[in-house]
């Protein structure tokens, strides 16, 4: 016991304080999913921000000192963002043939979602700012932040909104899907994996990758898109009001 205390000490005043107990919770909370039998409501993602929330408040331990540890974690997501390439290049002979659909379905499914949430965030009077900080929600929390920052966004508020439209999504995907009579065959799985990347980016294809590989794969694609289409179009449209 008094080897942990020592051990707690020293990690807490330590960079290796946010590093060691970002890897810890998750593994814990990784545990509990796979003995949930990854249920939406035990998504890894959702317990980590919460314990790890809540272990900050308890300490008193400032965001700063917790994240100069975690900052590691936080550039192995680009990587991480990457490697979904790899199940894409196993199916490129399939890709060819369908781009045009998932072109035009990732470009559909990108304006519904930033029009329908800074529409919602006008309709109830939300400044302008925070407008900006919306639009950008559906694409990974690092191209939402840089985003936001070029149309006159908060980027810290773009990265809490983009992590909060993720665990949306992964938590109601599965509700929504079955709700819309959306299969579990080959071409459901897809367009399900699809509809998750383009809502809900990395957070979405965790949960894609864990129902089915190729849904994994197309929420990747999704994803890559979606990063793409936000950078190129969102500033532009921005411009226009």
């Amino acid at each position: 016991m008094t080897n942990f205390v020592q051990l707690w000490v020293y990690l807490s005043s330590a960079p290796l304080f946010g590093l060691t107990s970002t890897l810890v919770v998750y593994v814990l909370a990784q545990a509990f999913a796979a003995r949930m039998r990854h249920a939406a409501w035990a998504n890894p993602v959702l317990w980590s921000v919460v314990v790890l929330a809540c272990a900050l408040l308890a300490t008193g331990t400032a965001y700063p000192t917790f994240f100069a540890g975690a900052q590691f974690i936080h550039f192995l997501l680009g990587p991480a963002v990457v490697a979904l390439g790899w199940p894409l290049w196993q199916r490129r002979a399939e890709l060819r043939r369908r781009w045009a659909r998932l072109l035009l379905a990732a470009l559909a499914g990108g304006t519904a979602a930033a029009t329908s949430a800074v529409g919602l965030g006008w309709a109830l009077g939300l400044p302008a700012d925070m407008l900006l900080s919306l639009a950008p929600k559906s694409v990974t929390a690092p191209v939402a932040m840089g985003v936001a920052a070029q149309i006159g966004g908060e980027p810290a508020l773009a990265a809490l909104f983009a992590v909060l439209t993720g665990m949306v999504g992964a938590l109601s995907g599965r509700t929504l899907f079955r709700w819309l009579r959306v299969g579990t065959n080959a071409e459901g799985m897809l367009a399900r994996g699809f509809a998750l990347g383009t809502a809900s980016h990395g957070i979405g294809a965790a949960q894609a990758l864990q129902d089915d590989a190729d849904a994994g794969a197309y929420a990747g694609l999704a994803l890559g898109l979606q990063v793409v289409l936000a950078a190129l179009l969102v500033p532009l449209v921005a411009r226009l009001f």
